[in-house]
Order: C-alpha cells, then structure tokens, then sequence
C-alpha cells in the first residue's frame, strides 16, 4: 500500500501549519534557552523594544522553509505555495524589528 501525497496537494493543507509552526518553534526555542525565567507571553514582552525578537522572528521562519523544501521536492507545488505564503508575515514582520 503506497501513501498518496498527492490527495494533500492543497494549498490550504500548507497555509494552516505554515502558520503555527514559526510560533511553535519560539516557544519551544524560548523555553529551552530563555535566560528570564519568566513565562512564555512576559519574555516576549521583555524582548518586544529590542531587536532580538526580530531575530527571533527570522529564526522562526527556518522551520517553515526546511517543510515547504521537503513538500517541494514531493511535488506538492500548492501544499509548498501555501507553506511559504503563511511564512511571509513572518519574515516581513522580521524585517521591520531588526
């Protein structure tokens, strides 16, 4: 029994965790690293003045590239397309905070 990716290629099934992925990753990157010790939402609060959190933001958007790469060489274009178009906000937003 073969897995057929091609029933997922919709652009829709890439948007919705390209969207949730780049938070995932900061809260699983500040839990891990975060020197505060303070809460997920205070951290982000402390860092929000300061160029960090758009570093952060931009180191964020690594995850989604790595998927939609993957999804793109399967030859899933939509399921990639929607991967990245839900990353953009992120780097954007990236690109003013630093």
């Amino acid at each position: 029994m073969k897995f057929e990716i091609d029933k997922f290629n919709n652009f829709w099934y890439g948007f919705v965790p390209g969207i949730f992925l780049p938070p995932l990753f900061i809260w699983l990157y500040l839990n891990q690293f975060s020197p505060f010790g303070t809460g997920f939402f205070d951290t982000i609060k402390l860092l929000y003045p300061s160029a960090i959190l758009g570093k952060m933001l931009l180191l964020s958007a690594f995850p989604n590239l790595g998927l939609m790469f993957v999804f793109y060489k399967t030859d899933t274009f939509k399921l990639s397309a929607g991967i990245l178009s839900a990353g953009m906000p992120y780097l954007i937003s990236s690109f003013f905070m630093l």
